[in-house]
């Protein structure tokens, strides 16, 4: 038996964790909100009506993530989100929700509302891209 990292008291390479393991939490009781995952590019006359720039309308264009979780019976100052590279967190003393998002995401960038008549929270990515044939701009 050989361990590979450089510390010998550990008992896993941090390779062999999956990314977002630390937010799992699987002895809380809070139940998991309903929430909707939508996408959303922005698109000109040029993409609608030419199709000059190539954009079809999969997921592999579009810009931004948007999810939307229904938090009923919740207080805007009851809300802590935590918004990792490719792991949305949310709690709420009656809710949790950990979700590993589908593109990893730009943290700095995000924006979120809380739409309290509906009782919904509005969280806005942006996508953070490589650059390749098909994400050039």
């Amino acid at each position: 038996f050989e361990v590979k990292s450089e510390n010998k008291k550990t008992i896993w390479n941090t390779e062999e964790v999956p990314e977002g393991s630390e937010f799992d939490d699987s002895w809380d009781p809070r139940e998991k909100p309903e929430y909707e995952i939508s996408f959303k590019q922005h698109v000109g006359t040029e993409d609608v009506f030419f199709g000059m720039t190539g954009k079809d309308p999969s997921t592999a264009h579009c810009e931004d993530i948007v999810i939307k979780i229904k938090l009923p019976e919740t207080k805007y100052s009851d809300i802590t989100l935590d918004i990792q590279d490719k792991v949305l967190d949310l709690r709420t003393p009656k809710k949790k929700l950990l979700l590993h998002l589908p593109y990893p995401v730009n943290s700095k960038e995000g924006r979120a509302r809380f739409l309290s008549e509906e009782e919904i929270l509005e969280v806005t990515l942006r996508v953070s891209r490589n650059f390749d044939f098909i994400n050039f701009s």
